[in-house]
């Protein structure tokens, strides 16, 4: 595999930082992944949009390429001859004095590599899910970015492997049930709305949740954002998540209880890969 790093297209094995990264480190930096279909980045502006404000954020700069970001993802995923899979963008500080101070470390590290995506599914992927313990904070900022800092995820997915889940659900610390640890929630009201929790529950906005509401609109949806309990999803129509690599996958259990499934969820399925396929056409 080829692996750009700093600018520069070089094999995987080469692609070698400094084990006093900052990124290695404390966790300094974030990353963004974007769903490349067909040979194209989806909705590649927005994932740009999201990277640089969490740069512009953490105080990071992102170094400029020759022709832009868009130019090297674009001849990574030719040389690698990869038409589908995804896009990994890591940016750290890079290398600085011992010491959480920033100071000195103004040589940023810059990586992109690519990995493999799964192919449309026929039908809507089947998910069960588990409550996780970990408990995220409310109105948290740095939520609204893929930082390096993803321990809370970690530990809630090690439960979910634990569990013989395919996801964890996290609650943040007002017990509201806010996301996956990969993945955007949504459910299904008793009255039809989909709901979505809202970005000040600590949330990372994603780019497939923004596509899923608007999926939801054109499709004569009704869709809102609102706030839940691991008791009322049970209660709920329907639930399921959204995430980059796969779209859109239902719950059909949490926690060993069976969830009702809205004919809804496959709508919005169809109308994703749909969408996907003609923006990366």
């Amino acid at each position: 595999m080829i692996v750009a790093l700093n600018g520069k297209l070089v094999p995987e094995e080469q692609a070698l930082v400094s084990v006093f990264d900052r990124g290695l480190l404390y966790g300094d930096g974030l990353f963004e992944a974007v769903r490349i279909f067909n040979g194209k980045p989806f909705r590649w502006e927005q994932h740009e949009a999201r990277f640089r404000q969490g740069a512009a954020f953490l105080g990071i700069k992102v170094p400029e390429q020759p022709g832009g970001l868009r130019a090297l993802a674009d001849e990574l995923v030719t040389r690698n001859q990869l038409s589908n899979c995804l896009l990994r963008i890591l940016l750290t500080r890079g290398t600085g004095p011992r010491g959480y101070s920033p100071k000195g470390a103004d040589r940023p590290t810059l990586a992109m590599s690519l990995h493999p995506a799964p192919e449309r599914p026929q039908d809507v992927v089947a998910w069960s899910l588990v409550t996780s313990s970990v408990r995220l904070p409310a109105n948290e900022p740095l939520a609204n970015f893929k930082t390096c800092n993803k321990l809370a995820q970690i530990l809630a997915r090690t439960q979910a492997d634990a569990a013989g889940a395919n996801e964890a659900l996290l609650l943040n610390t007002d017990g509201l049930v806010v996301e996956g640890s990969s993945s955007n929630l949504f459910w299904v009201e008793n009255d039809g709305e989909v709901k979505t929790p809202p970005l000040a529950a600590g949330i990372l906005a994603g780019v497939t949740r923004a596509a899923i509401i608007e999926l939801c609109r054109a499709s004569g949806l009704k869709v809102g954002e609102g706030e839940t309990t691991p008791e009322r999803l049970r209660r709920s129509e329907g639930v399921f998540v959204s995430l980059t690599s796969a779209g859109v996958a239902e719950a059909t259990e949490i926690d060993g209880h069976r969830l009702q499934r809205s004919p809804a969820v496959a709508r919005l399925h169809t109308a994703y890969w749909d969408l996907l396929n003609s923006e990366c056409a």
